[in-house]
This record gives C-alpha cells, sequence and structure tokens, in this order.
C-alpha cells in the first residue's frame, strides 16, 4: 500500500512539475553573438505603484531609443506576453514595448484589492498614468497604444478622452457590439456544425437560446462550450489554435518569466475580474453609440476568420468612425490575434504606415 501511495505522489510531483516547472521568474536579457547584453537593450519585469495598487508589467526593446508601444492585452485576466514564444510578433524590433497587465490580474493581482476599483474609468486611469511613465523614462513627449480585444475596449475609451498623449491608436480586433458579435458567432458556429452532421454539438448550443434572455446569454459567454467550439472551429484566438488548454492554459502555466506564484495568480486574477464592473461593461460596449470620433489616427487590425470579435462589426465600425486618418487592415489568414498570427504583415503596417500616418497599404487603397 505504501509503495502504490508512494508511486502516485511522485507522479503527481512529476505532473506538478511538467505543467508548473519551477523558474525564478526572471527576464532573458538580449545578448549579442558574444553572449554579452545588447548596449541600449531593455528586457524587465517591472512593478510600479500607480493609484493606490501596485501595477507588473513587461518592458521589451532592442533599441531603447525607438518609439514606445503600450500594449493592451486581453482578457481581462489572462496576459498576452507569454505569446511571444509560440507566436513571436517582433515588436520589439520596432518599438519599446510595454506589456500592461491590469490591475486586479496576474502580476498585479493582490488577494487584498478591492473589487469596486475595477472599474472602467479605474482601467483608464492606470493607462494614462502608465503612458505617463513611459513617456517620461523614455524621453517621449506621446507614445503608441495598441489594445487587443478586451484591451481594445480600454483603449478607445482612453484615446477618447486623451488624444494628446497619443501619436496613434491601433486597434487590434476591436470591440464594436459584443452581444451583437455573439449572436453572428452562435449562428455561424451552429450552421458549421450542421453542414459538418454534427448533431450533438447541434444540441448543445440549442440548451443555450442566447436571444432570449440576459440570463442565458451570459451563461452561454462564459460557458466552456462558447471557447471550446470557437477554437475547434478556427475562429478562437489564432486559426491554427484548436485547443484553450493546449494554447493558452499550459502554456501560461509554463511559462519561466513568471514565478510559478506568478502564475497561479494568472488564474486567480482571471476569476476575480470577469465578474467585475469593467469586465461587465466591456461586453455590454456599444462603440456605435458611444464613441464616433476620435482626435488621433486609427488603426484597425482584423482577422478575417475572427467571429471572437466579429470581422464585419470591426469592418463596419470602421467605415462610422471619425478619425484624422483611419486604416482598416484584413488579415485573411487570421482569426482573433492577427498581429501573432501574420507578424510579418503586422510589422509592415506599423512601420511603413502607422509610423509615418499613412494608410498605404490599407484595404482602403488596395
Amino acid at each position: 500500500m505504501w509503495i502504490v501511495l508512494g508511486v502516485i505522489v511522485i507522479c503527481l510531483i512529476a505532473v506538478c512539475l511538467v505543467v508548473l516547472p519551477p523558474s525564478k521568474g526572471e527576464m532573458t536579457p538580449f545578448l549579442d553573438e558574444e553572449g554579452n547584453r545588447v548596449e541600449g537593450s531593455v528586457s524587465e519585469k517591472i512593478f510600479i505603484d500607480i493609484n493606490d495598487t501596485t501595477l507588473g508589467m513587461f518592458l521589451v526593446a532592442k533599441d531603447e531609443t525607438k518609439p514606445v508601444l503600450l500594449f493592451l492585452g486581453g482578457g481581462p485576466g489572462i496576459p498576452e506576453y507569454f505569446l511571444e514564444k509560440d507566436y513571436p510578433t517582433g515588436l520589439e524590433e520596432e518599438f519599446v514595448v510595454c506589456y500592461l497587465e491590469y490591475r486586479g490580474t496576474s502580476l498585479s493581482y493582490n488577494s487584498k484589492i478591492d473589487a469596486e476599483s475595477m472599474t472602467t474609468k479605474q482601467y483608464i486611469e492606470d493607462v494614462v498614468a502608465v503612458t505617463k511613465y513611459l513617456s517620461e523614462r523614455f524621453g517621449k513627449e506621446k507614445i503608441y497604444l495598441m489594445g487587443h480585444s478586451f484591451g481594445t475596449y480600454i483603449g478607445l475609451n482612453t484615446v477618447y478622452l486623451h488624444p494628446e498623449l497619443y501619436h496613434a491608436y491601433i486597434a487590434m480586433s476591436q470591440l464594436s457590439n459584443q452581444k451583437e458579435s455573439e449572436f453572428l458567432a452562435y449562428d455561424y458556429m451552429i450552421e458549421r456544425y450542421k453542414m459538418a452532421g454534427n448533431m450533438k454539438k447541434v444540441r448543445q448550443f440549442e440548451k443555450y437560446p442566447i436571444k432570449e434572455s440576459d440570463e442565458v446569454y451570459e451563461a452561454y459567454f462564459t460557458s466552456m462550450l462558447r471557447d471550446s467550439s470557437m477554437h475547434e472551429l478556427g475562429i478562437g484566438t489564432a486559426r491554427n489554435m484548436d485547443s484553450v488548454l493546449t494554447g493558452i492554459v499550459l502554456p501560461s502555466l509554463r511559462c519561466s518569466v513568471y514565478s510559478p506564484m506568478e502564475r497561479i495568480n494568472i488564474y486567480r486574477g482571471k476569476l476575480f475580474a470577469q465578474n467585475t464592473q469593467v469586465a461587465h461593461d466591456a461586453w455590454n460596449f456599444n462603440s456605435f453609440d458611444e464613441i464616433k470620433e476620435i482626435q488621433i489616427p486609427i488603426y484597425f487590425l482584423a482577422g478575417k476568420y475572427d467571429y471572437t470579435c466579429c470581422y464585419s462589426l470591426q469592418k463596419e465600425y470602421y467605415e462610422q468612425i471619425q478619425a484624422p486618418v483611419k486604416g482598416f487592415y484584413t488579415f485573411e489568414n487570421s482569426a482573433h490575434s492577427p498581429l501573432f498570427e501574420e507578424p510579418q504583415r503586422g510589422l509592415e503596417i506599423l512601420n511603413s504606415d502607422v509610423k509615418n500616418g499613412t494608410i498605404r497599404l490599407s484595404d482602403t487603397l488596395k
């Protein structure tokens, strides 16, 4: 009996080490061919006291004199820096990139944080404070702001209120009218499963008549059925990511730039954040009604197969919003994360158009 228990314990320890490998949670510096740190490079995990909390973030750059880009990830809760291992963007080659981890999530998770502070207003104020920190540290009058998914809700509202802080806003998978997006995606997935003859999956969807009530809609929105089906059909995080478990959960738990406890806090923060006011506001946000104009250039990066934030609604919102410069860029082989899925095209757009305030590569000029 003791031998059996011993074997079970050893197996459990081995599984834990595989799923959650030990690490000090340190960043790897950029090194030259001789193994020396690249002069002027930045590779830091930092914590800054801002607005009565501590915010964690990653700073990466091959050259600290490059333009500064503040990246607002999705969620709220799941950070995006870990995706760089499997889906390298190359952003650090052209920018000083700051991956901010929102209050109450991931590096910024704190079990004592007040849920009442998790509001849209507070998130915007946090972004503004981080923007000012970055501008001062790197000697820039203005920086660039990029949002992805949930981050586009915070990003769009931030540049609407504080355009003076930014050169331009890059919207990757812009939230526009998420409830309508969910209806479109729901209908699309049912049709796909019907065409494939998978009536078991169709019946699972039919248990959630999401147009009948908010309660059913919310139950579906947070269900495993939604996320697992989107990834199974190639319309979720990335076109080639067919599982949330193998594409998001396990890679995030193995990411060595986080300590084991920081990796655990990713999921503590996700559970905490998804029931807060800022999350509720984001998923009920209607950009068509609420933000019809911004005062700086805006660039939409949209995956053709994105049904997490439906491509068609992103395009429709682009056509409506007024801005001094605006460009729409379709990524033909991407779903919800075009910059990660087609990084070469993404960098070309950022270097050619965004940095120069032009739209030469946009769909409208093709």
